[in-house]
């Protein structure tokens, strides 16, 4: 992945996003831009695109075009919609998804997390529109001063791709979400084309209380 660039939520950097990862003759392209602006979850799923890509690629999975196009980011996606709509949504998007799929396992706590999982940061209590939240990749904590910090790969303000570190005692709650069934990945055909929980959580509040019920937890 790149590093660099700058965060942004704006239209140029969805459109970046768009651009970043495309299907054409049957394969899967993620290449994104280093100087393009980006935000945390569309850094995420890029991750979890080029993971997707190369399992393909190395023939340890084989996903038929059909659920390889449904990874497509397409412009104008609600949340909720589709792979990358419930990747994006409020709430817990990514842990929904892989509840949903039986992509892999959730969890919320740190002492069974390990790098490489994804993880949905909530910097306060609110679950929904009223949210502040983070996706990353998680990298491990650390300790310095005789305090624990938390480490992550995302797109980050205000410099976009790279690593970061913040105290632990910032974070209000966590969802670690893992990848160990990437092949369920098909199961996408067969679910709903959109989760109306994350759907809901443009316009609502939930709690983590829920959000760890519709994950699994």
């Amino acid at each position: 992945m790149p590093l660099g660039g700058q965060y942004g939520t704006t239209r140029v950097a969805t459109v970046a996003l768009v651009r970043a990862a495309h299907f054409e003759s049957g394969k899967f392209f993620v290449l994104p831009a280093p100087d393009s602006p980006s935000f945390c979850s569309g850094a995420t799923y890029l991750v979890f695109l080029k993971t997707i890509e190369q399992l393909q690629r190395d023939g340890r999975i084989k996903l038929d075009a059909d659920t390889m196009e449904s990874l497509v980011i397409h412009d104008g996606q609600r949340d909720g919609e589709g792979i990358w709509g419930r990747w994006n949504a409020n709430g817990p998007g990514t842990a929904r998804l892989f509840y949903e799929l039986h992509l892999g396992p959730n969890s919320t706590d740190f002492s069974s997390a390990r790098p490489g999982d994804f993880m949905k940061i909530f910097w306060t209590s609110e679950v929904g529109n009223t949210e502040h939240g983070h996706s990353v990749v998680f990298l491990g904590t650390e300790t310095k001063d005789g305090q624990q910090y938390v480490r992550f790969w995302s797109s980050n303000i205000p410099a976009g791709y790279g690593e970061k570190s913040v105290p632990r005692t910032k974070i209000a709650q966590v969802i670690f979400s893992r990848l160990e069934t990437p092949a369920n990945l098909a199961r996408i055909k067969t679910a709903p084309d959109t989760d109306p929980y994350l759907a809901g959580l443009v316009i609502k509040r939930s709690s983590f209380t829920e959000a760890r019920a519709k994950c699994g937890l």
